[in-house]
């Protein structure tokens, strides 16, 4: 698992690079809670959850092998998902979270949601 990246993914990079090209200024992997993409004046937070990591309900599925060890790695995952969007809810902060089909997929839609937010 050494090999999976959890910064500067593929799907990350894609959407960076869109809100450069759209003008929105952002700063990477921001405070304690390690926010994907932050804009800390608009205490605005961003995260790109990858499809099999957190469950995505249209493109996540469960590993066929090794079940004992990945259904409750997967299941954490979503729970430390929940805590750390309450978290930043609690001290002000408003989180957009995207799939990483999305990204993918729709990224004109994201950045346009971000910049939105932005303003």
């Amino acid at each position: 698992m050494s090999a999976i990246r959890s910064k500067h993914t593929l799907p990350e990079r894609a959407l960076r690079k869109a809100l450069r090209q759209a003008k929105v200024k952002y700063k990477l992997h921001y405070s304690r809670e390690k926010i994907d993409i932050a804009i800390p004046s608009k205490r605005l937070a961003i995260f790109i959850d990858g499809c099999f990591w957190h469950g995505c309900p249209k493109h996540g599925h469960k590993p066929k092998t090794n079940k004992g060890y990945w259904l409750p790695k997967l299941r954490k995952n979503k729970m430390r998902d929940k805590a750390k969007t309450a978290r930043l809810r609690a001290v002000g902060w408003k989180v957009v979270r995207f799939w990483e089909h999305d990204v993918q997929k729709r990224l004109v839609w994201c950045v346009n949601k971000i910049a939105k937010l932005a303003r």
